[in-house]
């Protein structure tokens, strides 16, 4: 039996990971409550309210049967969080992004290597959605030969609001590209089958009229993979209109070399009703398919790699080199000053 402790509730992709680690079999030992954001702890209770409320960090870190600590805290302040379950003894699922600047990074590597403890990124807008699994499992049969260019967008709703004040700190986000876009570099190396990757071009931008100035509201990356010569264009924004009935319409194309793949991950507008719509075109026709059922098996791998010590979950290399690409994308953006009207 894995048991783990939650030490970071400052953002909602806590629910998926407490959520998801619970249906593969995990027991939690209870959740720090001190939080950034009272929403999220409110969301807690009300949809795990089995589980413990703590107020001390080391009443998990210090607890030898826990095996796992997992955050979504302020994403400049996963890495020490991270660090310190690591150096008792603990491994590590984190949401995305693991770090905010090539030093904690480096610090985090250095951790794993001295500790042998697991460190494992949750990138959800991958590893927990059904079409992305899809398209994977159709890639891998072969069905759209080669694949040579992956497009992937992700806009999403800003909620202005209802943001604590970290959302608009760039030193604790770490900046667009490095909170929204690692997501689509991530499925840009999994999906082209690349270990490492080129940043050819990065920019950032803010247009919005309501948020602070230095607020990094538009980004865009390209990619070229460093072994098949694969390309890879990411937009990402926080200009998703209040009537979508979702958060964003994140969108995935890949083009192969006898086919391509457009996956409609959370909604299909004005059109198919429910989420993971794939839209397969081949040399037999072009057909939708509905990807609901495909199943999830991120969580289940990473409770096998805790009881295991592997790494079939997602691998150190892997996750480190997204960050890593992710960085120093935001290092060389520009911004863009906003267009006249």
């Amino acid at each position: 039996m894995i048991r783990f402790g939650v030490i970071g509730i400052d953002h909602r992709h806590v629910f998926h990971l407490i959520e998801g680690l619970l249906r593969a079999g995990a027991t939690c030992a209870g959740y720090l409550s001190s939080t950034t954001d009272p929403r999220v702890l409110e969301g807690v209770r009300n949809r795990f309210p089995q589980l413990r409320e703590l107020r001390h960090a080391d009443e998990l870190l210090q607890d030898p049967a826990i095996d796992l600590i997992v955050t979504a805290g302020v994403p400049s302040e996963r890495a020490q969080i991270a660090m310190a379950a690591m150096r008792h003894g603990k491994d590590v699922l984190t949401d995305k992004p693991g770090v905010v600047s090539h030093a904690q990074l480096e610090q985090v590597r250095s951790t794993v290597r001295e500790t042998g403890r697991l460190f494992a990124i949750c990138f959800s807008e991958r590893m927990i959605v059904p079409s992305v699994a899809t398209a994977r499992r159709l890639i891998a049969d072969g069905a759209i030969g080669e694949v040579i260019q992956t497009l992937g967008l992700g806009p999403h709703r800003l909620n202005q609001a209802i943001r604590p004040a970290w959302f608009f700190d760039k030193s604790c986000y770490g900046g667009i590209l490095v909170d929204i876009a690692s997501h689509q570099i991530d499925q840009f190396l999994v999906l082209t089958g690349s270990r490492d990757a080129k940043v050819n071009h990065a920019g950032v931008a803010h247009f919005g009229k309501t948020t602070p100035e230095d607020f990094e509201d538009f980004g865009e990356i390209a990619l070229a993979s460093a072994s098949n010569g694969a390309r890879g264009y990411i937009r990402v924004d926080w200009f998703t209109p209040d009537g979508l009935p979702t958060w964003g319409d994140g969108r995935l194309f890949v083009a192969g070399t006898e086919g391509s793949i457009e996956i409609r991950k959370y909604v299909d507008i004005a059109g198919r009703e429910g989420t993971d719509h794939l839209f397969l075109c081949d040399r037999s026709g072009a057909r939708h398919l509905d990807c609901t059922h495909e199943p999830i098996t991120f969580f289940d791998q990473l409770v096998d790699d805790v009881k295991q010590r592997t790494q079939s979950a997602i691998s150190h290399e892997h996750a480190f080199t997204v960050c890593r690409l992710a960085l120093d994308a935001q290092a060389r953006a520009q911004a863009a000053s906003e267009p006249s009207r």
